[in-house]
């Protein structure tokens, strides 16, 4: 064999093993983004299943706050709607639209000292209040992996073989409405 064929082997042997490397680190950040999306999908399924429960305990202190009501409920179905569709933006809408009508429900408790002192108020209010903070969690989670994987889809030479094998850049999921990054301002 002539030594200029052993380099050329050389040559694609370790263009095959720069391939495979590439091409793992992009599936294992898939893979993280992915795991991410399933932490944010788990939390908003546990506020989706605690938002009935406080809006009944709610109801039967402000029965003639029918509205508010509405809105919860239909923010809710269109929340968790959006949720299998698998597109984060949309989700990320519906979501942020929830919030906001969630806070509605906080801002009635201020017109009804009973409801204020209902332990199962209590009890549903820290438990969204949880919720709120673990989905906030897995949002920076999601979030700093979103940003790890586009930006190895931009990253020369990976880009080009992320471009032939298809793979495509994930959306943050973000607040887009200034609104609703105040706080809401509940007192007791």
């Amino acid at each position: 064999m002539s030594t200029t064929l052993i380099i050329i082997l050389l040559v694609i042997i370790a263009l095959i093993i720069v391939i495979i490397a590439m091409y793992n680190g992009l599936i294992r950040l898939k893979n993280r983004v992915d795991e991410a999306w399933s932490d944010i999908d788990v939390q908003l399924k546990r506020r989706h299943n605690l938002i009935p429960n406080l809006v009944e305990t709610v109801k039967g202190y402000a029965a003639h706050e029918s509205s508010t009501f509405e809105k919860v409920t239909k923010a809710r179905a269109e929340a968790m709607s959006a949720q299998g569709k698998g597109d984060a933006k949309a989700q990320a809408q519906a979501e942020n639209m929830l919030s906001s009508t969630l806070k509605s429900i906080f801002a009635l408790s201020e017109n009804y000292p009973e409801l204020k002192a209902n332990t199962n108020f209590l009890e549903l209010q820290n438990e969204l209040s949880d919720t709120e903070n673990k989905i906030q969690a897995a949002r920076r989670f999601y979030n700093g992996n979103v940003r790890d994987f586009n930006t190895k889809l931009e990253i020369f030479p990976t880009n080009v073989l992320a471009g032939m094998l298809g793979f495509k850049s994930r959306d943050y999921f973000e607040i887009e409405n200034e609104e609703e990054r105040k706080n809401v301002d509940v007192k007791f």
